[in-house]
């Protein structure tokens, strides 16, 4: 069962872009949380500790305490700052731990596919139906033995337990191709250039 991070947040009063800027100037990133049938609850959360709970992850689960009230929620979306490590905005939605929950989960290719070929990954992310206390980090697709010209498709990934594909089967995750070995001219010799130029 996944563990929430814990991540304390005070209501917002104010709002505006001015306001929104002189928060983030003080060390607090704007938030939103919502679901489950709630009005938005509109929040502030400390800059340092969202950022060292959340940075590298995704889909979060996060227990919001909001001024003495506890919130279990998930990350849905991030705004990170162009420029420096920081957030902008955050927004949290509402859960429960028995509900299952559609998130998208980042690809990891793993294992090495037959001698010179190279993959390339086709999709980044899949989109998985998964119990919210177990949604994973990442899911793996081995291409180990994979020979060139052949397709990884969603029907060939192994799936942790409790979580479902949402995608056609035949949608293609990763392609195994031969590997592009680039050959250096030789160059010509310096006579002969200068007999051209000539």
């Amino acid at each position: 069962m996944a563990k929430a991070s814990k991540i304390s947040a005070t209501l917002r009063t104010n709002f505006g872009k001015g306001f929104a800027r002189r928060a983030r100037v003080a060390g607090q990133v704007p938030a939103v949380v919502y679901g489950h049938g709630t009005d938005p609850k509109h929040v502030l959360v400390d800059g340092h500790e969202s950022y060292m709970a959340l940075r590298g992850t995704s889909n979060a689960l996060v227990e919001l305490n909001v001024e003495g009230e506890k919130i279990l929620t998930i990350v849905k979306d991030i705004q990170r700052h162009p420029l420096r490590p920081g957030f902008q905005h955050i927004d949290f939605m509402i859960v429960n731990r028995s509900e299952k929950v559609s998130v998208e989960v980042p690809v990891v290719v793993v294992g090495e596919a037959a001698p010179a070929t190279m993959h390339t990954i086709e999709l980044a992310h899949l989109s998985v139906s998964v119990p919210v206390v177990d949604i994973p980090e990442s899911i793996e697709v081995d291409i180990t033995g994979i020979e060139a010209g052949t397709a990884v498709r969603v029907a060939d990934v192994t799936f942790p337990e409790g979580v479902v594909s949402e995608l056609d089967p035949e949608t293609v995750v990763a392609t195994v191709s031969e590997e592009v070995v680039e050959v250096e001219e030789e160059e010509a010799p310096a006579e002969a250039a200068e007999e051209s130029a000539e």
